[in-house]
């Protein structure tokens, strides 16, 4: 099994891959963010974090890992951000397909009463009201509040979603995880921070 640590190429920390974003070359030179880990070639890692990203591209330590002559995509921390966003939204979208989601204030409310909810999504534009006497009844329940109104009803299919919750397991964990991966690489320690500037 392969070691889970990388050293970051612009911060030089070891860290777990989770907290790292991977990057390989292609044939032709081209930088390719392998946000799935599993592209072939020789990985290139980088701390999950626009500002680490940014310094790589400024002192061009990508070709200096790939000892070669790269092509960095213009935009490239802004494609990452909406990358990771789109891994997001698309993994509701399958908890949605799976019947692993509850939509609506209502709904969510008594699904958090009943303790079946392992993780509260609320829209970072929704009424604050709402969004806080739902926080307040999660309480220590992972929570995530990265994701506008629009982008939530569009990954879960309906109009106007700005309260949903997950059903405890497998998948929370995994949005969980892919929602930390966004907010870390925004500069945000935690998902339970509030909306994005």
């Amino acid at each position: 099994m392969s070691d889970p640590q990388r050293r970051c190429i612009a911060t030089g920390q070891i860290l777990e891959k989770d907290l790292l974003l991977r990057f390989v070359v292609s044939p032709d030179g081209l930088l390719v963010h392998d946000i799935d880990r599993n592209l072939p070639g020789r990985g290139i890692w980088v701390s999950c974090d626009a500002t680490a990203v940014e310094l790589a591209v400024k002192k061009r330590l990508f070709a200096r890992s790939a000892k070669q002559a790269v092509t960095v995509p213009e935009e490239l921390v802004s494609s990452i951000d909406r990358a990771l966003l789109r891994q997001c939204l698309a993994l509701l979208g399958l908890a949605r397909k799976g019947g692993m989601i509850t939509t609506g204030f209502a709904k969510v409310e008594k699904a958090l009463q009943s303790g079946k909810a392992g993780l509260l999504v609320a829209a970072f534009d929704g009424s604050e009201d709402g969004r806080q006497k739902l926080r307040r009844m999660a309480g220590s329940l992972p929570q995530i509040n990265l994701f506008s109104n629009a982008e939530l009803s569009q990954a879960l299919g309906r109009e106007n979603v700005v309260h949903a919750c997950l059903a405890k397991g497998a998948m929370a964990t995994k949005i969980m995880t892919a929602a930390s991966r966004l907010a870390q690489f925004r500069g945000r320690s935690e998902t339970n921070t509030e909306v994005p500037e």
